[in-house]
């Protein structure tokens, strides 16, 4: 019996953007988007909302009239990615086709898409909050001196923001192990649920904010992601800039960061179809990006080593 490709092509592409929420480090940003209308491409478009401000109550006139006003602003996802691959007939025929067209799949989004996409991320915040100038740059964290530059940051943030503004720290793997043997630390952290999209996770927060452990390859200031043409860079995917610093962490306030991933389209041939092999091909192609609107880049701060 001939397999249905279009519902194969949806179910794979609901499954890989489940995927992504769950394996992703910065999943949770994109809770944020909410309100972000996609209709598939490159453009997203958001929300805006501009209201007058207080006027003076007269009390023979009563009030003065206000107005709303709802736009939407179009933003283009700059992160356009895509991978081709052929599954040879020979090996797989219809009965075994969506097994392996899933593993297949699934560990390409897991090895390879999710680390990129958190890396963009990560660096992202990184550049905005240097340029918004809310960032430590050269620190290198020891058991001594941690608490305290911790302390110091979220101090910063929460003068800005308030201390009702939930927070979020996203902290290099190596450097959450020397918060963890910090003097007394064990005072300070306790453990919470955290809840990125459908799945909630236990994590250790430290004096009530949660941090999120983020492998340390993931957590650079500046990337190349490669075209697949360039010489030497063929086999796709990313790696940290020369220049780039590592980063100790990132504090921000949980609703800053506006994240969007969208896996736009998991094309699916069969080997009658496939004019170049005999081998069934999948078509795998990921919109992503990161803004942070400017009256949120107060809540951001970033400590990035030497």
């Amino acid at each position: 019996m001939a397999i249905n490709t279009l519902e194969m092509a949806k179910l794979f592409q609901q499954s890989l953007d489940k995927q992504m929420l769950v394996g992703a480090t910065s999943g949770w940003m994109e809770a944020n988007a909410s309100q972000v209308k996609y209709n598939g491409g490159d453009t997203v478009r958001m929300p805006k909302i501009t209201t007058s401000g207080l006027a003076t109550y007269s009390r023979d006139e009563g009030f003065n009239q206000g107005s709303v006003t709802l736009s939407y602003d179009d933003y283009k996802l700059t992160q356009d990615r895509g991978r081709t691959f052929h599954l040879d007939a020979m090996d797989i025929d219809e009965s075994n086709f969506v097994a392996s067209a899933g593993n297949v799949m699934g560990e390409f989004q897991r090895l390879q898409v999710i680390p990129e996409v958190d890396a963009y991320r990560y660096s992202r915040i990184a550049a905005l909050a240097k340029t918004a100038k809310h960032e430590t740059a050269g620190f290198t964290p020891t058991a001594a001196n941690i608490l305290a530059k911790l302390d110091e940051e979220i101090t910063n943030i929460q003068d800005i923001v308030g201390e009702d503004v939930p927070l979020v720290i996203s902290m290099s793997t190596p450097i959450r192990n020397i918060l963890n043997s910090a003097d007394k630390i064990e005072r300070y952290m306790s453990v919470t649920d955290f809840k990125a999209g459908e799945i909630n996770t236990k994590v250790r927060v430290y004096n009530d904010i949660p941090i999120l452990g983020v492998p340390s390859a993931r957590m650079k200031t500046a990337y190349v992601f490669a075209d697949g043409k360039t010489s030497g860079q063929e086999q796709g995917g990313f790696k940290a800039d020369e220049a780039a610093k590592g980063i100790n962490w990132i504090i921000m306030a949980k609703n800053a960061p506006l994240a969007i991933s969208k896996t736009d389209k998991v094309r699916i041939f069969t080997p009658d179809i496939n004019q170049k092999a005999d081998a069934w091909k999948l078509d795998y192609r990921k919109f992503h990006d990161l803004w942070i609107p400017t009256n949120k880049l107060a809540g951001v701060w970033v400590n990035t080593g030497a």
